[in-house]
């Protein structure tokens, strides 16, 4: 469901039947974010790139929004901008490095979202994070997981944000959407997942965070 293709200021209104609870609860989402990763069953886990330790990461932070409907929870997302220096044109969480004035990881992730999404940190409650994630461009991200409820309104920052679109959990939770694929530069392969959905192709750093989501929520019931 594409939110936001235009810079524009847009209402997301509520009907009744957003009043109707998810299929998978805020309580439950908070609960299994405190579950140990490590604990879980790893399976075919593809291995996570991890900085040597020698490379001082820059710190960042993204918002996972899980936005709260009738037919169950949806995760927000958005497409980069094709002109950007940086991950042009490929889908992400909001968020961003952190800032000197950010008072926490969670302050960046909720300062960066409504600079770039135009939602309001007052609408996003935080339920938890997932462990940090390190990118090969240097990177440590920190996802900080937060819950919307509609009706809540948006205006993309046109020079970052393309779209804004939300993909249902259950997509997220199902293992058969999560593609395993490699790539070799420079006799160095690298290991990513994929998630296409609707035309589009959910990968990289932002699919790893979502399996990592997956893990957490549906595994090891």
């Amino acid at each position: 469901m594409s939110l936001a293709s235009r810079p524009r200021t847009l209402t997301i209104a509520m009907t009744e039947v957003d009043l109707i609870a998810p299929h998978i609860s805020r309580q439950i989402v908070t609960d299994r974010l405190k579950r140990d990763i490590t604990r879980l069953p790893a399976g075919d886990a593809l291995p996570l790139y991890r900085h040597p330790p020698e490379r001082v990461p820059v710190p960042a932070a993204v918002l996972v929004p899980l936005v709260n409907r009738a037919s169950g929870l949806q995760v927000l997302l958005t497409q980069r901008t094709a002109h950007l220096n940086d991950h042009a044109g490929q889908i992400s969480f909001p968020g961003g490095r952190v800032d000197a004035g950010d008072v926490d990881r969670i302050d960046t992730a909720l300062r960066e979202t409504e600079e770039e999404t135009g939602l309001p940190r007052t609408h996003v409650e935080v339920l938890g994070f997932l462990p940090d994630y390190d990118i090969m461009t240097g990177f440590r991200v920190t996802p900080v997981v937060g819950w919307v409820e509609p009706p809540f309104s948006l205006a993309p920052d046109p020079f970052e944000v393309a779209e804004i679109f939300e993909v249902p959990l259950n997509f997220i939770l199902d293992p058969a959407n999560h593609r395993r694929n490699s790539r070799t530069v420079d006799d160095c392969t690298r290991h990513f997942y994929s998630m296409p959905w609707e035309g589009r192709n959910i990968w990289g750093a932002t699919a790893g965070m979502l399996h990592t989501l997956y893990r957490l929520l549906a595994q090891g019931n």
